[in-house]
């Protein structure tokens, strides 16, 4: 299955490269505020899901611009997918884009590829088999104290967004880092995290298809994930971080305040006891009120040119 997985980020970062050429000759539409999306993420998703699908025609399919209308959304396997991470970038001619798939095996993310077409890396993990960049075995960072280490994180860009909290954060932990970065990848930002280019991530408003993938290797390569209160539910749970065990431990304390999670938040059990489904670190398709199953009633809606 991942040989399969391999093969269609391969083909997907082969139509990105050729549009990369003549990027300003893409046509472009906003889904929503600085929410972009072209017709090259159409394109690449479209033969991903040729190519799972044509292995596969049994399994599951959840992407970021169709959601769940390919494949049998009640199958055991659910290929996660986001076609062209840092569609702004690519934009832009800013080469920090990436594709990313994921299968999910019962409620569990077993196989994973992330492929950076413009550095032609590929970053790869099975569950149980280590995680890898061109077939070379991936670690997390080494470094031990959060003042010596490098974090990614994200900027919000919807208008819904928590700009404020957002600074608060940011208040809190660049004091005691070495630096912050922000790539514009999620996705990347993971994978460079298992391979120790950098030390620890953070980001909210994440759907899984911009996580899935990253999240096993990070495991894989002997990273922690978790939301921002360091427990389990994160695929769902629209915020993440992410990080070796020692750095992990001391991000924690900075950003539990922020977290939805955080059982002495006056207004914490108002955002636990709706969906559960996040507790277990998987995605359903099936839950109706979940921030996937809303996600994907937005991607279906009529969208403009």
């Amino acid at each position: 299955m991942l040989n399969v997985a391999i093969k269609a980020a391969r083909a997907a970062g082969g139509v990105i490269n050729r549009a990369a050429l003549d990027v300003e000759s893409v046509r472009i539409s906003e889904k929503n505020i600085n929410d972009f999306v072209t017709e090259i993420d159409h394109e690449s998703e479209q033969i991903i899901i040729e190519t799972l699908l044509g292995a596969y025609p049994d399994h599951g399919i959840l992407a970021e611009e169709s959601g769940s209308t390919h494949g049998s959304p009640s199958s055991d396997h659910i290929w996660i997918i986001d076609p062209l991470d840092g569609t702004t970038n690519f934009i832009h001619g800013f080469p920090i884009y990436c594709v990313s798939v994921a299968l999910q095996v019962r409620g569990k993310i077993e196989q994973a590829v992330i492929y950076d077409p413009t550095r032609n890396d590929l970053f790869t993990a099975t569950k149980g088999r280590g995680a890898f960049v061109n077939d070379r075995r991936m670690r997390v960072s080494k470094r031990t104290q959060l003042k010596d280490c490098m974090l990614s994180t994200g900027f919000p860009f919807r208008a819904e967004d928590d700009l404020e909290a957002y600074f608060n954060i940011l208040r809190d932990i660049i004091p005691k880092t070495s630096a912050l970065r922000r790539p514009g990848s999620a996705a990347l930002d993971l994978a460079y995290l298992a391979a120790g280019y950098t030390d620890g991530f953070f980001e909210t408003g994440l759907a899984p298809w911009d996580i899935a993938a990253g999240c096993l290797l990070v495991t894989e390569a002997g990273g922690l994930i978790g939301n921002y209160s360091g427990e389990a539910p994160y695929l769902d749970a629209q915020e993440i971080m992410a990080a070796s065990p020692k750095i992990y431990a001391q991000m924690v304390p900075l950003l539990k305040p922020y977290s939805k999670f955080n059982t002495s938040s006056n207004n914490s059990a108002d955002h636990i006891s709706g969906d559960r489904v996040a507790q277990t670190g998987t995605v359903s398709l099936k839950a109706s009120n979940s921030p996937t199953s809303m996600a994907l009633k937005k991607l279906r809606a009529p969208q403009g040119r």
